[in-house]
């Protein structure tokens, strides 16, 4: 139990916290290309559904590459956005409107899931003897804005958050089954409609494991719950999840799917992204470097949550709501990323939404002395890399520092940085409230326990608004292939035929397919090869009995590894 006053639940003003998440969530997604890797598969799998026919609806897929890219949800939904909105802000700002959906929809699950648990008996403060504690909404409203700040604050969220990913709809899909579980405790019927729906989403953008993992630690959160969900919330959650799982084979049957398509999508299904059958080392040495600094400050918070109340003297303390649903999906979550072949970022934000709402509760009983501790290293951390930002942005534009702009003009050959001055007065204005908020955590000494948090969650904010306002032009020179592209089509002649890409990675293929408007196809046929590997390319055209000449060489101008290549197929 905690004690607090109703002082220290005093809400965040509606209008901040909403401003801040849309900030957020709206900073990086205009104004770029598609971004190489998975932002650019993503991407290429919504393109080639718009200016495709029902088998890329069907079975989405990259043009010209007959292997699924698995559960088709994210690509229908790109692709109808791309069809209504792509006339007016382009294609690819079209169908990275659906990251927006999908964050936007994951944060307010989080924040109603949090709200609604803030308010059960089992995690009140203990009432006060001379009165004044909270009363019931508004410390479940506080602890809701916490965990929100908490979602916001996750560093390893920027730039994953925002790129058209399937995992983009994943994040969404299980916070979705997180709050549906929750608001199910009591409201059965409309509790069973959104975890049902969110499984569903799951079930639609996702491979066979996570899905089945996510309907699992579903059933084993109500089962170790010691809040028992009603039996209109498992039929109602159990039909909708059902219909989730359905909707694409029966598209298949209703489409009469013809046996080699039909495989092709059977495999998307079942190992798109690659899995093991048992735990995955690579994956495990993944998550055991990169997620302490990705999840920061989720974690710690975490911990200090699940250590406080996992200890408290009431019987049962770990089947308590707030403790046995997220826990239970986090879990099946963590057990899933172990089981990839290779996990990467992307993987990991499937972490976060359960995370968020356990770390929410360690907020009325932190220490000072951690309050402290993550407001002054975010303070710290924050300004140093607005600062850095800064500094490499004015060598960009100025030339000074000249080492810097050196530096820079040797990384980056052939960029050409310009002033904007719309993205300056934005960069300026995000750091003037930055110095506005650091100001008035060090002038006072608030008493709202998310007041820890408001730094954290603005300084991720912060760099990332920074980043996609005054470095967008040179992070979007180093991560498309939209220069490269430019220069192979003129390589090719006019009316020369196919070029064969089977030996091109997927974030090319999908890269070159929108900005050249070549004829790429996976065929040995082809009069031109294009590839990244050399040895794969010669050896290819020994297996089919061809020479290659080679005609064109370059890569991207930040990457120093990546060598692109187009050949001349002779028929030996």
């Amino acid at each position: 139990m905690v004690k607090l006053t109703a002082a220290a639940t005093k809400s965040i003003p509606r209008i901040i916290i909403f401003a801040l998440t849309l900030v957020y969530g709206f900073a990086g997604l205009f104004f770029r290309d598609p971004w190489k890797n998975e932002d650019a598969i993503g991407f290429g799998g919504m393109w080639t559904l718009f200016r495709g026919d029902s088998i890329d609806w069907i079975v989405p897929h990259l043009a010209g590459r007959d292997i699924s890219l698995g559960t088709p949800l994210p690509y229908w939904i790109g692709a109808t956005l791309i069809k209504w909105f792509g006339p007016l802000i382009g294609a690819a700002n079209a169908a990275r409107l659906y990251s927006a959906i999908c964050f936007f929809a994951a944060a307010l699950a989080i924040w109603y899931a949090t709200y609604l648990l803030g308010r059960r008996r089992e995690v009140q403060p203990i009432a006060l003897a001379v009165g004044g504690q909270p009363d019931l909404k508004s410390y479940g409203m506080t602890l809701a804005d916490g965990a929100l700040l908490i979602f916001l604050a996750c560093v390893g969220l920027a730039q994953r958050a925002h790129e058209t990913t399937p995992m983009m709809a994943q994040l969404m899909g299980i916070s979705i089954v997180l709050y549906g579980t929750v608001r199910g405790l009591d409201k059965p019927w409309q509790g069973g409609l959104w975890t049902g729906l969110g499984i569903a989403i799951v079930a639609l953008s996702s491979n066979l494991t996570l899905s089945l993992i996510i309907v699992s630690s579903t059933i084993i959160a109500v089962i170790a719950s010691n809040a028992k969900l009603r039996f209109r919330w498992t039929l109602t959650s159990t039909v909708l999840g059902l219909i989730g799982f359905a909707i694409w084979p029966l598209v298949w049957y209703l489409t009469d799917l013809s046996p080699q398509w039909r495989h092709i999508a059977e495999e998307g299904w079942r190992n798109m992204p690659e899995m093991r059958a048992t735990p995955s080392i690579e994956s495990l040495g993944f998550l055991s470097v990169n997620f302490w600094a990705y999840a920061w400050p989720v974690w710690p918070l975490a911990i200090v949550s699940l250590a406080h109340w996992g200890r408290t003297k009431e019987s049962g303390a770990w089947r308590a709501p707030h403790l046995a649903i997220p826990l239970s999906l986090f879990i099946g979550s963590l057990i899933y990323v172990l089981f990839r072949l290779e996990a990467n970022e992307h993987d990991l934000m499937i972490l976060i939404p359960s995370l968020s709402i356990i770390a929410a509760f360690s907020l009325p009983v932190l220490k000072r002395s951690v309050i402290s501790f993550i407001d002054w290293f975010a303070m710290f951390s924050f300004t140093l890399i607005a600062l850095a930002i800064w500094i490499i942005w004015l060598a960009k534009v100025t030339g000074y520092p000249e080492s810097t702009a050196a530096n820079i003009a040797r990384l980056l050959p052939g960029f050409e940085s310009q002033f904007n001055i719309l993205a300056f007065v934005v960069a300026l204005v995000t750091t003037g409230v930055w110095l506005a908020v650091v100001r008035w955590r060090t002038s006072r000494a608030p008493k709202e326990i998310w007041r820890c948090l408001i730094i954290s969650a603005s300084g991720t904010t912060l760099m990332w608004v920074l980043l996609m306002s005054l470095w967008l032009p040179t992070i979007n020179y180093a991560k498309t292939y939209r220069h490269v592209s430019a220069r192979l089509v003129q390589m090719v002649p006019s009316g020369g035929g196919c070029v064969d890409t089977s030996n091109l990675g997927f974030a090319q293929l999908a890269s070159f397919e929108y900005f050249s408007k070549l004829d790429l196809r996976d065929d040995p046929n082809c009069p031109w090869m294009l590839t990244h590997s050399q040895s794969e390319a010669k050896a290819y055209a020994q297996l089919n009995n061809k020479k290659l000449t080679l005609l064109w060489e370059d890569r991207r101008a930040a990457d120093r590894d990546e060598r692109l290549r187009l050949y001349e197929v002779i028929p030996e």
